[in-house]
């Protein structure tokens, strides 16, 4: 039960209801007229043979009133009332006593008892036989309205409960990716308060990624002119060393900006890939261009296939991969092979000392610092999350390699 939904448990509990009042109605009429019939039958009987004993002893006329207001019957002319029972009546039952024969007709409107003795035959209406029925009735009429009445709750419900849906699809479209979803509920109810509530989250939430990106764009411009100006004047110094550690400071700061800069790109929500057929060796090829490192540094023996896939993309993973394997393998050496559906990034060195999972969150920890991995393999998990390939590690002992495998299906 934990798992149905709001809608859907109120059509269960509405369906359950329903099944418990039709049953109730089935039960009710079905117990009804069973009990109806011996009821009648205990009730005419009795009238018959009180009649027919009455009339051997010759009634007075107020005896025959009283009798008929004691039973609550009264005389109808027979054939009129033959001609009613032939078309719309029926025979409920029939006997007969010691005195007579007698028969008990009913009709839409009223039973009939009709008695017969030797030279005699006379027909009755029961002033009483619709009470019964009206009873009847008015059970049914309860119980219908009592239907109609849940009936309206259960739309009223549901008309309540339909502003709430449509919240879930504005929620889950900005979930997807739509910040400028507007959300228009301005009930008074607790769906509408929730409604604002969201919708002031939305507008807050719209205008700190605003705010983050102007920062992010303002801050990056910021800094490329003094780093571009500390790298030219670097040049200049006679000190190797100094001039040495300088230029890699300066480099590392224009890479951490760039990093930043691609963060920034691939991890909106909209963001889309821009797919196209190309083949592995296209994304190779590519990858060591902007990879910028000397030829001896890497080795590259992959299987060329197919794909269909960002090719910008998917080498921008491939260099920061390689560049990370160089920059902190033992050996400054990386390699890059293919095994069946998966591009393996091999490198020389320890074993990570955390969790995979704990080196693809973004920006550096004191432990990540160490082992020199922040935001590369951010975003290389990023990038191949919208590429829909896996990404992968393993420590290869035998060789004493980190392994970081891209996983492509086939």
């Amino acid at each position: 039960m934990k798992h149905i939904s709001v809608t859907s448990f109120i059509h269960l509990l509405f369906l359950l209801v329903l099944s418990v009042f039709l049953a109730a109605f089935y039960f009710f009429h079905t117990a009804t007229e069973e009990s109806r019939k011996p009821q009648k039958i205990t009730r005419y009987k009795p009238i018959s043979d009180s009649f027919l004993f009455r009339e051997n002893l010759e009634m007075t006329p107020y005896k025959l009133k009283q009798f008929y207001e004691d039973y609550k019957i009264e005389p109808v002319d027979t054939q009129k009332v033959l001609k009613e029972i032939e078309k719309n009546g029926k025979t409920i039952f029939e006997g007969q006593t010691i005195y007579g024969l007698f028969r008990v007709f009913q009709t839409p409107e009223h039973n009939y008892i009709y008695v017969q003795r030797l030279g005699y035959t006379q027909m009755f209406v029961d002033n009483q036989s619709g009470y019964y029925d009206r009873i009847y009735t008015l059970v049914l009429s309860i119980g219908s309205g009592m239907l109609l009445f849940f009936l309206l709750i259960y739309i009223m419900i549901l008309r309540k409960l339909y502003p709430l849906k449509r919240l879930h699809k504005q929620i889950e479209q900005f979930a997807d990716g739509n910040l400028d979803i507007r959300i228009d509920n301005q009930g008074s109810d607790e769906i509408g308060k929730i409604a604002q509530s969201f919708d002031k989250a939305i507008g807050h939430i719209r205008q700190l990624i605003s705010s983050k990106n102007l920062f992010m764009r303002n801050i990056m411009h910021e800094l490329k002119t003094p780093i571009t100006k500390g790298r030219i004047v670097s040049e200049t110094i006679d000190d190797p060393m100094a001039k040495k550690v300088l230029i890699r400071a300066f480099e590392r700061m224009n890479e951490l900006i760039s990093d930043l800069a691609d963060v920034e790109r691939i991890t909106m929500y909209n963001f889309e890939p821009t797919k196209a057929h190309i083949t592995l060796q296209d994304a190779i090829e590519r990858t060591e261009r902007v990879l910028m490192a000397d030829s001896e540094k890497y080795s590259i023996k992959v299987a060329d296939r197919p794909l269909y896939t960002d090719k910008k993309l998917l080498a921008l993973s491939l260099k920061n991969l390689m560049d990370n394997g160089i920059k902190y393998g033992a050996d400054k050496h990386v390699k890059v092979i293919s095994v069946g559906n998966r591009i393996e990034v091999r490198s020389k060195g320890e074993a990570l000392k955390e969790a995979f999972s704990f080196y693809t969150e973004p920006f550096s920890q004191d432990e990540k610092r160490s082992h020199g991995f922040g935001l590369g393999l951010y975003i290389v998990n990023n990038i191949l999350e919208k590429l829909g390939y896996g990404f992968t590690y393993h420590y290869d002992r035998g060789a004493g390699e980190n392994v970081f495998s891209i996983v492509i299906d086939s």
